[in-house]
């Protein structure tokens, strides 16, 4: 059983790990969208530090939602 607190590093690896460098790739057009995983990566980073379960619940999905 895992837990949020494990899970949401982990979310957070895969858009930093994964997906930026694939927005990161088209340039101009992946701008938008890496300043939107910015800011939740931010606000996920934040939440964890000051142990703010709902905001960190809330960062988790919508760091779910980042696609390919």
């Amino acid at each position: 059983m895992s837990s949020l607190g494990s899970e949401l590093p982990k979310e957070m690896a895969r858009v930093r790990d994964e997906l930026m460098p694939i927005y990161q790739s088209i340039g101009t057009a992946g701008r938008f969208a890496l300043l939107m995983m910015c800011a939740e990566l931010d606000r996920a980073t934040k939440a964890l530090a000051e142990g703010d379960v709902i905001t960190m619940m809330r960062s988790y999905e919508a760091l779910k939602g980042f696609k390919k």
